[in-house]
């Protein structure tokens, strides 16, 4: 007697092999790079509101702010200024230099001496702790860009 294997939906198939297609069209570097966008909005969206903001006397004639607004490079949105920044590809790795040209910004970051080399300012490691924040944020972040774009190709 001969066993049966079942039966199958060939449509099913078909549709599954022009699904396949479609993912293999997708332009994944395009996608990196939105997402290495996206990353870099969401750390200058953490580092900004962390980076402190000098406290002057009025008399002094100083404004406090340099530092924070350093991050964008006098721009007022962190998310714009976000998507223009280069991205560079180096193999399978995306880079993305998110910087704040504040001559001070690395001595408020990490420390420096007081005048006179008697005593120490600590950091605040606004940098730091916001990069830590990220580093926890990204995984899932990918995760649901790429589920969306994944039901984007399988019209789920």
């Amino acid at each position: 007697m001969a066993k049966r294997w079942g039966s199958c939906d060939y449509k099913q198939l078909q549709k599954l092999r022009q699904n396949l297609a479609k993912l293999q069209e997708v332009d994944m570097d395009r996608f990196c790079r939105e997402v290495s966008k996206e990353l870099a909005a969401r750390l200058l969206a953490l580092v900004i509101p962390r980076t402190p903001v000098g406290q002057y006397p009025k008399a002094s004639g100083k404004k406090g702010g340099t530092l924070r607004r350093g991050w964008t490079a006098g721009s007022r949105d962190a998310k714009a200024y976000a998507q223009a920044l280069p991205i560079d590809r180096q193999g399978s790795t995306y880079t993305v230099e998110v910087i704040n040209p504040v001559q001070y910004a690395s001595y408020v970051e990490f420390g420096h001496r007081t005048r006179g080399g008697k005593g120490w300012v600590d950091g605040q490691y606004f940098l730091t702790l916001s990069e830590q924040d990220l580093r926890g944020l990204a995984p899932g972040l990918i995760e649901k860009k790429l589920e969306k774009r994944l039901r984007e190709v399988f019209n789920v």
